[in-house]
């Protein structure tokens, strides 16, 4: 990683043992899952299921679903911010819009969790701090680098690209050429 990027973290307390570690990412990898697919009332005994684990493993690393909602959510944006560390040192362009197509996974779980968050408090705000922090450094390379229209800001882009994953889509293949038609309007000729 360069080092005159800050590295951005959105704390999610994992478990120190390798064993228990995989057991807590199993467990919000097939909670975020389920969240996108069934909304926040997906059974807990299924996400435990589909995870590997008993439910009693679940309970014990999220005591009740909001912990477990909360936890996916700051997963969510600790990857997006991870996806712009890695993402980086590629072409401007090429990194925008590979930051922008794991932006597309964020914001569909975040719509289907959306309503159960508690958006006010301080961890939500940091969060989307670290979120712009971490994707608007590439929105810039791009337009510097005569990439990017100049005329459209990071939020802009966010929220286009966020609108476009409200649309239901025949399947993967159909939302990347959708986002590809849309990023057409903001890459400069």
């Amino acid at each position: 990683m360069d080092q005159s990027r800050p590295e951005l973290r959105v704390d999610v307390r994992r478990p120190q043992r390798a064993d228990a570690r995989r057991n807590f990412d199993a467990l919000l990898t097939a909670a975020r899952d389920a969240f996108a697919a069934k909304g926040v009332g997906a059974s807990l005994e299924d996400i435990a299921r589909q995870a590997g684990v008993g439910i009693g493993t679940l309970y014990r690393n999220f005591p009740n679903r909001q912990d477990l909602l909360n936890a996916v959510y700051f997963g969510e944006i600790e990857e997006l911010c991870r996806a712009a560390e890695e993402a980086a040192d590629l072409p401007p362009w090429e990194a925008l819009t590979t930051w922008l197509h794991r932006f597309v996974g964020y914001a569909a779980t975040k719509r289907a969790i959306w309503e159960s968050l508690n958006r006010e408090a301080d961890n939500f705000k940091a969060a989307r701090e670290a979120m712009y922090a971490a994707g608007a450094p590439l929105f810039e390379r791009a337009q510097q680098a005569g990439e990017a229209r100049k005329d459209v800001s990071f939020d802009d882009l966010l929220r286009m690209v966020s609108g476009l994953t409200a649309a239901g889509y025949v399947d993967q293949a159909q939302r990347d050429r959708v986002l590809t038609i849309a990023l057409d309007g903001v890459r400069t000729r």
